[in-house]
């Protein structure tokens, strides 16, 4: 018998599961659903700012990819799922499946007010071009960027990236030989941001942000943005660029389903990847949430470990059998600032951190040349 698999999503943790299935299965229907078939390498967005890349150095298209793999694309924005998880509504008609896998990513929390005067770098390529213009076009004054969370999911959050703007922008403005005419401030409602990455991590990062004389306004809970301030619990600044990175939440069109959902809005999963009491359905990646320590990452390398998993138990339950497979919970993260980079690593093992070298920004470079080129030439 040939199964229906309908995956949703074209990101790190789609990909990877295609991937694993036609390891395991070479005839099983498979259809992506995405609003565009084409996979954006969110890591990179931090060198759009610099013009280190551009957007078509991280924008690949996936048809070469999908025709190797044999899936059919279905061009359609998700709104609901329904049946148990057997049809997949979208805006472009609905699709029918034997077994389903979420791969969609989450979404920013966009309730503060005024949000719409920050930029969140990543929501695209786009947003980062913004911030590339806007910088370029800046003679002085001060740029505020920072992080926040999402209080009832805290590993539902991007804080990675903003400390690689953070550097980034000091290495750029340096280089540049602009960096006297410029403030930077960080901000973020956590008095030890990067907690996850570990106490020597946090360390590591504060050290960094004073020598590169980066202001801090840490611990003080967000009230809101005006379009030259950013305003706390514990004062404001005032501004005249707002870089920032809110907490996350489950995909849209999970409130339209009746699949079981954390207190933050993600698609509740347990260790083997799969929806409660939802026959064949598994989610990875950024749209789940899933049970583990307080530290657990939500990155790309943790979506692709989470998808090997899924999409084997996916097959298995398919066949069956019971899910068996499971991820390890593992933090892997080269903070760069344009020209050299920090390790961050840990799992429920150790912790590790690599001070700053040029060494670790090449690593990064080739890391994301040979990922892409797996793309780019399947």
């Amino acid at each position: 018998m040939t199964h229906n698999i309908t995956i949703i999503g074209a990101g790190f943790a789609a990909l990877t599961a295609i991937k694993e299935i036609r390891k395991r299965d070479a005839n099983c229907n498979i259809t992506l659903i995405a609003p565009k078939a084409e996979f954006i390498y969110l890591p990179s967005l931090i060198w759009i700012p610099s013009g280190k890349r551009t957007g078509d150095d991280l924008r690949i298209d996936l048809k070469p990819f999908f025709n190797k793999h044999n899936v059919t694309f279905f061009q359609g924005i998700v709104t609901a799922i329904q049946d148990g998880g057997r049809t997949v509504v979208t805006d472009n008609g609905n699709i029918s499946n034997d077994a389903l896998l979420i791969a969609s990513g989450g979404r920013f929390i966009k309730k503060l007010p005024g949000i719409e005067h920050a930029i969140t770098i990543c929501e695209g390529i786009e947003a980062a071009e913004k911030m590339r213009d806007n910088i370029k076009a800046m003679d002085g004054g001060t740029i505020t960027l920072g992080f926040g969370g999402n209080p009832k999911e805290p590993s539902a959050m991007r804080g990675g990236p903003m400390f690689e703007l953070l550097f980034g922008l000091d290495t750029q403005l340096r280089q540049e030989g602009r960096r006297d005419k410029f403030n930077i401030t960080f901000f973020s409602p956590a008095e030890k941001p990067g907690a996850r990455l570990g106490s020597s991590a946090v360390k590591g990062i504060l050290k960094e942000l004073k020598k590169r004389n980066i202001n801090t306004h840490l611990g003080h809970k967000m009230k809101g943005f005006e379009e030259s301030k950013v305003i706390t619990e514990g004062g404001e600044i005032d501004t005249d660029l707002i870089i920032f990175m809110p907490g996350m939440t489950g995909p849209s069109f999970a409130t339209n389903t009746e699949m079981p959902l954390s207190p933050g809005g993600l698609i509740q999963s347990d260790m083997h990847c799969q929806v409660g009491g939802f026959k064949h359905v598994f989610v990875a990646g950024d749209a789940g949430s899933f049970p583990g320590p307080d530290w657990k990452p939500k990155q790309a390398h943790m979506a692709d470990l989470q998808a090997v998993a899924a999409a084997n138990n996916l097959l298995d339950s398919l066949d069956g059998k019971a899910a068996t497979h499971t991820f390890k919970y593992e933090l892997a993260c080269i903070i760069d600032s344009n020209n050299k980079g920090t390790l961050a690593f840990r799992n429920e093992k150790r912790t590790l951190v690599i001070p700053p070298c040029r060494l670790l920004h090449y690593a990064k470079v080739i890391f994301e040349k040979i990922y892409l080129r797996g793309y780019r030439n399947p």
